[in-house]
């Protein structure tokens, strides 16, 4: 176990209007959401990109040129910062995240290893959305790999399920992927695995002997034990408001800061201490 804990940001996500949450857009926003939690303690930024226009910022981008423009603001406001970029993208055209990809070169992008059915129930019993299949067949990872390893881009592998967790490691087997390992357990997501700190021991034991993890911890209070007990395991730390609006008190964050705040605090807790950027790709090996 590292003794130094690596902590992301998701500074915005997917779908989230931002006339509803504080979630950042433009550039401009995303550079001092960005610049806010690198101050609390972040070393590593999770960015999606939003379209531009008026009105359509609750809408996902993938123009290559708003991925730049978004990404050099993020630089510019955090000096060293390491970049993780989305490239989460329903049905079989995935030109928009490898182009985006192909512009910006970030030293991470997220590489979901495995389907799922993307399902949540409302109070009533009716569907929260209309079910949805977040389809990631193995053809389609080859094809992010693919680019990935031509970009000198670490794939971090989004595992939803535990299936997909096992997944991962065939992906190296087969000489789909050569590197060093990089999980990153989703919990909370209503049709997978559920935010529960018990789960934790039975994934990192899933995961390949080099490899590192990481938790995106997705709901409200019922979060925050998750999150401590990953960092007593050694893994290593995401929040941010595309992940959460919600404090360990409970109260509503109002911007990204305070979450990461809440996350640094977790980790010191746990005896760490919180990595710099550079002391972050010394831990996870990227060039």
């Amino acid at each position: 176990m590292s003794d130094l804990a690596i902590i992301t940001c998701a500074i915005t996500g997917v779908l989230t209007d931002p006339r509803q949450h504080p979630v950042p857009v433009t550039p401009e926003q995303l550079a001092s959401e960005a610049k806010s939690a690198f101050e609390a303690g972040a070393s590593i930024i999770h960015v999606h990109f939003r379209q531009q226009a008026p009105g359509k910022g609750h809408l996902p981008s993938w123009e290559p040129k708003v991925a730049v423009e978004c990404v050099d603001a993020i630089r510019g406001a955090c000096p060293g910062i390491v970049v993780n970029q989305t490239t989460g993208v329903v049905g079989g055209d995935v030109s928009g995240p490898l182009d985006c990809i192909r512009r910006t070169k970030p030293e991470i992008a997220a590489c979901n290893a495995g389907s799922l059915n993307y399902l949540k129930v409302k109070s009533d019993g009716s569907w929260a959305w209309p079910p949805l299949l977040f389809d990631n067949p193995v053809e389609k990872v080859g094809k992010f790999l693919t680019v990935m390893h031509e970009c000198n881009t670490r794939p971090e592998f989004e595992c939803f399920d535990t299936g997909i967790v096992r997944s991962v490691g065939m992906f190296r087997k087969t000489g789909m992927y050569r590197g060093k390992l990089q999980y990153n357990f989703v919990m909370g997501v209503e049709s997978g695995m559920p935010a529960e700190p018990e789960f934790l021991p039975l994934l990192k034991k899933l995961t390949e002997e080099d490899a590192v993890w990481s938790v995106t911890a997705i709901g409200r209070e019922n979060i925050w034990p998750l999150h401590r007990r990953a960092a007593e395991l050694g893994g290593q730390l995401r929040t941010g408001v595309e992940d959460t609006f919600y404090l360990p008190d409970g109260s509503k964050a109002k911007s990204n800061g305070p979450l990461i705040e809440a996350l640094a605090r977790y980790a010191r807790e746990a005896g760490r201490k919180i990595a710099s950027p550079d002391e972050a790709r010394k831990l996870l090996g990227l060039a």
